[in-house]
């Protein structure tokens, strides 16, 4: 058994993202397990070492240890391989609209009463259209292709049984346009590359699992086991507004 707790170093912890972390933990310890840390820092620009280093002394605080730890800023050469086999493989394709543009679909879709889900209209572009956006100075981002005719079904351990129709939910941005990858793909590479078995997480997660399940059949490996932790019901916390950091805590 592996469980892994997985923060982004863009803020300070705070208690929402322990209590996480202590279930993880204290879940895995109970079954004989490992506890992995890692540090999710695609984003090099929002990232900071001093977040680092307060979640490691955070952790440590409450009496949290682990097994092993890494960050995925030092694995892009692996994602990077992932992310082109999946495009030859037709998992991945290249979307030149705007962020504007985005937008008006969206609202367009909301006042017509439809779920705002993309319409996959790049999988229709040609050769000659992308190389001329790309002339306009574009440069593409990059969606997961769902299947869309699937019901993803998996047992919580908490929550027990969990569909999720995959035709409403968009085809997720897996690589953005200045080339950083979102949290969706690398997370799933490191959950099969390491072996993980159980990932604990908070219940805003759900709809991204099922996203995530396609992904790891698109790796050719085997589904995880899921479990989500309810909200917890106080004042509005947020590593990026604040609120309960552990840090205060500590302090």
């Amino acid at each position: 058994m592996l469980t892994r707790f997985a923060p982004s170093p863009t803020g300070y912890l705070h208690v929402g993202n322990v209590r996480t972390a202590l279930v993880c933990w204290m879940y895995t310890r109970n079954q004989n397990g490992k506890f992995l840390l890692r540090f999710d820092d695609t984003d090099l620009q929002r990232s900071d070492v001093k977040y680092i280093n307060n979640i490691i002394e955070d952790l440590k605080w409450i009496g949290i240890d682990w097994d092993a730890s890494f960050k995925q800023s030092e694995r892009f050469e692996r994602y990077n391989e992932v992310f082109l086999q999946l495009i030859k493989e037709g998992h991945i394709y290249a979307c030149y609209e705007t962020r504007e543009e985005l937008e008006i679909k969206r609202k367009l879709q909301l006042k017509q009463g439809l779920p705002p889900v993309y319409d996959r209209s790049a999988l229709l572009l040609t050769e000659q259209e992308k190389i001329h956006y790309e002339q306009e100075g574009r440069r593409p981002h990059f969606r997961f292709k769902l299947d869309r005719n699937e019901v993803v079904k998996w047992n919580d351990e908490v929550k027990g049984e969990i569909n999720i129709a995959t035709s409403s939910v968009s085809d997720p941005v897996v690589k953005r346009e200045d080339g950083i990858y979102t949290y969706m793909l690398p997370s799933v590479i490191d959950d099969v590359d390491f072996n993980v078995t159980h990932v604990v997480r908070g219940e805003d997660h759900v709809t991204n699992t099922a996203v995530q399940i396609q992904m790891i059949k698109a790796l050719k490996a085997k589904i995880l086991y899921f479990t989500f932790l309810y909200y917890i019901l106080m004042m509005k916390i947020s590593k990026r507004k604040g609120g309960l950091d552990i840090k205060s805590i500590r302090r």
